[in-house]
């Protein structure tokens, strides 16, 4: 009898059997930020099983709360993100003497090591060149002779995580 009592002061209360809050078990949403670490209990028995993993019964049941911008399955996700080098754009002016005068020119961000361990930075490796306008004149005297000449102009077209 003790034992039904126990189980019903458990119901009422939102407590699982066991007698832990379910409060404990996931994080509340809160304006402090960062969110705390959750402190999990370590025993593997905890974990969930290998059919407990599935997928695409995980997604669904996630829906459309599922963001990939900000969630990762699989380490390899998270490895890349850490690893890989993208190309960083800004528009540059190259000035009255370019036709068209402004470039989208790119970049390789070297800031921060992109290997691990570190030691490795991100380097130009492909490239890809574009023709522009460029005023042109000959001659100093007032016999000078201006025109438009086409030029090449490289552009960094893909960064890799080099030594």
């Amino acid at each position: 009898m003790t034992a039904i009592r126990a189980l019903l002061l458990c119901l009422c209360l939102g407590l699982p059997a066991g007698g832990q809050p379910f409060l404990r078990l996931r994080p509340s949403p809160s304006d402090n930020l960062p969110v705390k670490d959750i402190v999990e209990h370590p025993d593997p028995d905890y974990d969930p099983k290998e059919q407990d993993l599935d997928e695409r019964t995980l997604r669904k049941k996630l829906g459309s709360h599922f963001d990939p911008g900000f969630m990762a399955v699989a380490v390899l996700q998270w490895l890349w993100a850490h690893t890989h080098c993208p190309v960083l754009y800004a528009w540059k002016d190259l000035g009255v003497r370019f036709w068209p005068r402004y470039i989208k020119e790119g970049n390789c961000l070297a800031e921060k090591s992109c290997s691990l361990p570190e030691g490795m930075f991100c380097k130009p490796v492909k490239s890809v060149t574009k023709t522009f306008l460029r005023w042109h004149c000959q001659g100093w005297s007032s016999q000078k002779y201006c025109t438009w000449i086409p030029v090449q102009y490289p552009l960094i077209s893909e960064c890799k995580c080099s030594c």
